[in-house]
């Protein structure tokens, strides 16, 4: 949460959901669209500051919260029995009782990135570096069953270069619908239109030569507008900005510049498969005893896919504490 840009959203009506995330299962969907803008008001009342009751994309509905007050209302609520630095060898203490999963997914491990996810290359990490796999294996040793989108990821296309937690929102590409984009072969690998979220541009561009793309722009490109900024404004900052005479192909007609970019890896989507209630089941749909999972260590709510992996984690977060402790 803290790392993120702390926008708490949910897709407007959820016939949109289901369009934008095919693979998903529909009934952790509706779970998440249910009940969202009760935990969004649950995080108000333990004092999360608002900076925006509304998301700036008209096909979403959430609030932005300010990413630190947000963070340190919850390590408040959470109260003197909260502990940093923990193993995750201390689930063996909970063995007999309820347990819930929440470690994030494994997108800081580079082994269960390149088993399951399995780019071409490896993945820059644009996210926090503990979340790698602990709830995963935790979850499979005690029979869990593995979620639909156990190869996709959420992430962001950015400039080829080292990148540290202040650039992660910041330096993100996120005009390559409006660019043209290669390969490092000087084809144009993208099929079709870029969805909004250019999550699927982000996955497409890890499958190529190098994990690497261009995006080249023209006259009109630059001037389009993404949130607040004109891409103009992105490439400027972007410290791999090329001239098109410097590609390893022929610039195509009226390209202007070009960024060269690799995806940064935010979290996994596939994960433990879960049930409403939050309970880890196996594969014949059986709760896993006194295992819940929340977050991104719970997959396939957004498989095929984007959706707000901050919804999911707040939703069945406490779906999951009202199951566990019930």
């Amino acid at each position: 949460m803290l790392l993120s840009s702390c926008v708490v959203w949910r897709y407007r009506s959820f016939a949109d959901f289901r369009a934008a995330c095919p693979g998903g299962d529909p009934s952790l969907q509706q779970t998440i669209f249910d009940r969202l803008d009760e935990g969004l008001a649950w995080l108000e009342k333990l004092g999360a500051p608002v900076v925006a009751r509304e998301t700036g994309n008209p096909l979403t509905a959430g609030y932005r919260f300010e990413p630190r007050g947000l963070t340190n209302a919850l390590v408040e609520a959470a109260g003197p029995e909260l502990r940093f630095r923990a193993s995750a060898t201390d689930c063996d203490l909970y063995r007999d009782g309820p347990l819930i999963l929440a470690t994030g997914g494994f997108q800081a491990s580079p082994e269960l990135v390149e088993q399951h996810v399995a780019p071409a290359a490896p993945l820059r990490l644009r996210a926090n570096p503990w979340s790698s796999g602990d709830g995963l294996r935790v979850g499979l040793e005690r029979g869990a069953a593995l979620s639909a989108g156990m190869d996709e990821f959420y992430g962001r296309n950015m400039p080829d270069a080292d990148f540290g937690e202040a650039e992660f929102v910041p330096q993100a590409q996120l005009y390559g619908r409006y660019a043209r984009v290669y390969n490092e072969r000087g084809e144009e690998f993208f099929e079709g239109e870029v969805s909004w979220s250019e999550n699927d541009l982000v996955q497409a561009t890890a499958r190529q030569p190098g994990a690497r793309a261009w995006y080249v722009l023209d006259e009109a490109g630059l001037g389009r507008l993404v949130r607040d900024r004109t891409v103009r404004d992105y490439v400027e900052g972007a410290p791999t900005r090329l001239e098109p005479a410097e590609l390893p192909f022929p610039a195509p007609a009226g390209a202007v510049t070009a960024v060269r970019v690799k995806p940064g890896i935010t979290h996994t989507i596939g994960g433990l498969r879960i049930d409403r209630r939050a309970r880890v089941v196996g594969d014949k749909g059986q709760p896993v005893p006194g295992l819940c999972a929340a977050g991104v260590d719970a997959g396939g709510v957004a498989a095929g896919g984007y959706a707000s992996g901050l919804a999911a984690a707040l939703v069945f977060g406490r779906i999951a504490a009202e199951t566990a402790f019930a």
